[in-house]
């Protein structure tokens, strides 16, 4: 990291008010390089680092939040409390943009929003709040006029990740595919496929659109008051048209998993159904006024299909001999992947009780 004179002349590239007095490190992100600034002026201001090794087209990622920000803030105008409830990202004083870049790096800066704070424990009444947070912001960008684009393309499609799992079974790199765990695995995942893969079929007919979707949807991308109220959904970057299943499904699977995602004790693993009716509950509330018959019965396959797409995704890096997932000890993608398939299963046979619990909130 640069010395904080540097960090000074980064942040002086936009158009701040005051002198930079302190900079230091800001929360736990595990993407960008994220820090507070702190000045003599009226505002302080959050300085990130853009990681353009996972987002590649900064100009596009940018777009995205430019769009979205002002559109909500279309949406919020007369709130005396707008500037808490969404991001403002400042100008590059010599482009004009919401980005800077030294040649190297990509850098951005937002203003700091005071007294707001994130919550890191999921609970029914937190997962309530983001639940309504989500679904809200999903509402305000509903009728977004400007055409966003995906940052990371096809993130959350299921027929790409059902074609990598294909193709490391094929290339079979390391030799993993004897193990008889893998083959086991494999029989396990593979007559789910193409039930998982309902929503891009949908897509292709016709019946089920794509929507402006947050992508990221944990329980500490939301800011809250110090009354505990929520003010505003952040870490826009994985903004981006999808279905609305990523923002519900993704959620879930971190939300409602009774253990973390690497846990190997798979006896322990369950899909907490508490969870999901507070979610539901707050998610239909917030984005009930947009949503299509089509999507709202397809919520409890998002809460599946979601654990599913991750165990694809753990698997075939495990086959692949772990090239993209950082691991702690060797079989550490094949602990997720049971992990992540043991969720799968269990939210799968508590589809009846989410299917009763969305007809109970929507009837």
């Amino acid at each position: 990291m640069q010395s904080t004179n540097e960090l000074s002349q980064i942040v002086n590239q936009f158009a701040i008010q005051g002198q930079v007095l302190d900079i230091k490190p800001l929360g736990n992100g595990l993407i960008n390089d994220t820090l507070l600034v702190h000045t003599d002026g009226p505002e302080d201001y959050v300085l990130q680092r853009i990681n353009n090794a996972i987002f590649q087209d900064v100009e596009l990622l940018q777009h995205n939040i430019d769009c979205a920000t002002a559109h909500i803030r279309k949406k919020l105008a007369g709130d005396p409390d707008i500037e808490r409830k969404v991001l403002r990202f400042l100008p590059c004083k010599a482009t004009g943009k919401s980005y800077w870049t030294d040649g190297n790096s990509y850098w951005r800066v937002s203003v700091f929003i005071q007294g707001a704070h994130t919550l890191e424990a999921v609970n029914p009444e937190s997962s309530y709040c983001a639940g309504k947070s989500f679904g809200q912001f999903e509402a305000m960008l509903a009728d977004i006029p400007d055409q966003l684009g995906e940052p990371i393309p096809d993130f959350h499609n299921m027929e790409l990740r059902a074609r990598q799992l294909h193709e490391a079974v094929s290339a079979n790199p390391v030799g993993r595919l004897a193990e008889p765990e893998v083959q086991a695995i494999l029989a396990d995942l593979l007559p789910f496929e193409e039930q998982m893969c309902k929503a891009e079929r949908l897509y292709r007919e016709g019946r089920l659109p794509k929507r402006i979707c947050h992508c990221d949807t944990k329980v500490n991308n939301m800011l809250f008051d110090e009354n505990g109220a929520v003010l505003c959904v952040i870490d826009l970057d994985t903004l981006m048209p999808s279905f609305v299943f990523s923002d519900f499904g993704d959620f879930l699977r971190t939300g409602a998993n009774t253990v973390a995602e690497d846990c190997p004790d798979i006896d322990k693993v369950d899909f907490r159904m508490d969870i999901f009716e507070a979610f539901a509950k707050g998610y239909l509330e917030g984005a009930g006024s947009f949503l299509t018959p089509i999507e709202v019965e397809n919520l409890p396959y998002a809460a599946c299909l979601f654990p599913y797409m991750q165990a694809v995704r753990f698997f075939a890096d495990y086959i692949n001999g772990d090239t993209y997932y950082k691991i702690q000890y060797p079989d550490h993608n094949l602990v997720r992947t049971r992990n992540q398939v043991a969720l799968f299963h269990a939210a799968l046979e508590k589809t009846p009780q989410m299917q009763a619990i969305i007809a109970r909130v929507t009837g």
